[in-house]
């Protein structure tokens, strides 16, 4: 069900995005990228406790305790009420003081930027509230539901599309306010199907202090791995508007989208087997547990690869036939986000085990720490003169030296050897993208850009990396399996 919503989410998204961006043209939808991320900066604050909030629904649900479940879901709720009331103050005050004090916004545009952001701070308050409702229903492994909703909502936003060419109004506001009313129409779907489904969900307004104290503890910790996220994320793209205006974050704003869309491939994957994985360390089956985190790291990385490798090879091309016109800096921008998310998919496994033990401190701070230091160096790089793109080299780097110190951190924690984890998961990793990469780069090289190249290099890509996944990628028992799988497929249908 994840990967049928995956499949129609990414057509809907790519078709959606190349049209609101010629509805908006390129400043304005620059605008939108860069006012938003005002909004989504203050998120952080939210995002951490989404974590704690789904670790502990997942950990009650394994262990059976009802009566602490329903404490820990009424606890979540009442945390994020306190966490969206913070965050409009926050964007009320020093968020708007950054709109109109630093951003640079083109000459006559301002108002409309407000009216962005005022509709970005109600649409960030809406996803808060409904932030324990969406982790209830992935505790309890209701993907087809999560589908469906979601399904609905880029159906709503295709919709939204067709509206804006319609409307005689400017053009940028009016697609705020519909970005907000489909946040709320979507935010009451999912708390509505969880009261009609989910009995912990139906809300008794008890405050259980020691539980609340213990969910902020944790989520106290992970707060500085999602505040890392979001500045060096939001954070450079505030940088980058500084230093370069707003077509540069249209760029980075392509780039994400992209990003965004191939990386649904792997996101339905790890939304399915994180409860999994959780759900194993609450019941203490740490090999079953360890088994889980190799086959979803190695996994999502030849899930995205397997898409990736065309797209990275083709960018020009794809860029040019989606937009017609494509803003620049946006194919470097894309080739490199699309690297950095190849090797941040294998940290997945990592951050799901550490939540599940709860021993969150020292993870956090280490792994947040080397993250946070990618906004001060891109800083100091972009002020020596270095271009646009270099920022995405020093995230890059931070990653890998975030994905050692992940490895490190979690061989007490989980007893889980370092050796075994490079043995499963990165190693063959390497064979595969040594062996696969050959035949695309020499058609690649060897061919005009255009439509017969596209082809080719997408039937070369579709052979040499599911060749070597299959024969490389995977271990015995795995080949196996999925041959038995595609033998039964055969067998129903005939």
């Amino acid at each position: 069900m994840l990967y049928i919503r995956m499949l129609f989410i990414m057509v809907v998204s790519l078709y959606t995005s190349r049209v609101v961006l010629q509805a908006l043209g390129v400043e304005d939808f620059g605008v939108f990228n860069v006012v938003g991320g005002i909004v989504t900066m203050f998120t952080f604050i939210n995002s951490a406790m989404v974590s704690s909030t789904q670790r502990y629904l997942n950990f009650e649900l394994a262990t059976g305790n009802e009566s602490k479940l329903k404490s820990v879901f009424n606890t979540s709720v009442q945390i994020h009420a306190i966490i969206a009331i913070t965050i409009i103050v926050l964007g009320e005050t020093i968020g708007l003081w950054f709109l109109l004090e630093k951003l640079v916004i083109p000459e006559g545009r301002m108002t409309a930027a407000i009216w962005v952001y005022q509709c970005s701070i109600l649409s960030c308050a809406v996803n808060i509230m409904s932030a324990p409702y969406n982790a209830d229903i992935i505790a309890h492994e209701k993907m087809s539901a999560f589908a469906y909703i979601s399904v609905l909502e880029v159906s709503l936003k295709l919709l939204i599309v067709y509206l804006l060419w319609l409307s005689p109004y400017d053009k940028l506001i009016v697609y705020a306010i519909l970005t907000l009313m489909i946040q709320i129409i979507i935010r009451s779907i999912y708390s509505g199907y969880c009261h009609k489904h989910f009995t912990e969900s139906k809300l008794v307004w008890q405050f259980n202090k020691p539980l609340f104290k213990e969910m902020s503890g944790f989520a106290g910790w992970s707060f500085v791995g999602n505040l890392a996220s979001i500045l060096f994320n939001q954070g450079l793209n505030m940088m980058l508007n500084i230093f370069f205006g707003p077509v540069i974050n249209a760029a980075r704003g392509i780039a994400v989208q992209v990003q965004s869309t191939v990386t649904q491939f792997v996101t339905g994957f790890q939304t399915a087997i994180n409860p999994q994985i959780t759900k194993n360390y609450a019941e203490g089956n740490l090999e079953q547990m360890h088994s889980l985190m190799f086959r979803s790291a190695r996994f999502s990385f030849l899930l995205l690869y397997f898409i990736s490798l065309p797209v990275l090879l083709e960018t020009k091309f794809l860029l040019t036939i989606w937009l017609k016109e494509v803003p620049e800096n946006t194919i470097i921008f894309t080739q490199f986000i699309l690297c950095i998310s190849l090797l941040f998919t294998t940290a997945n496994p990592y951050t799901t085990a550490n939540q599940a033990t709860g021993n969150v401190k020292t993870y956090q701070l280490m792994v947040g720490g080397i993250l946070l230091t990618i906004l001060p160096i891109s800083y100091i790089v972009l002020n020596l003169g270095a271009p646009a793109y270099s920022v995405f080299i020093v995230h890059l780097c931070a990653e890998i030296i975030a994905q050692i110190c992940r490895m490190v951190l979690l061989r007490k924690n989980i007893k889980l050897s370092i050796k075994q984890y490079v043995r499963n998961i990165y190693l063959p990793v390497l064979a595969v993208i040594v062996v696969s990469i050959l035949l695309p780069i020499l058609v690649h090289s060897q061919m005009e850009m255009g439509w017969i190249r596209f082809i080719t290099v997408v039937a070369s890509c579709i052979l040499s990396v599911g060749f070597s996944a299959f024969f490389i990628g995977l271990t015995k028992n795995e080949r196996l399996f999925f041959l038995n799988k595609g033998l039964r497929i055969i067998a129903i249908r005939k």
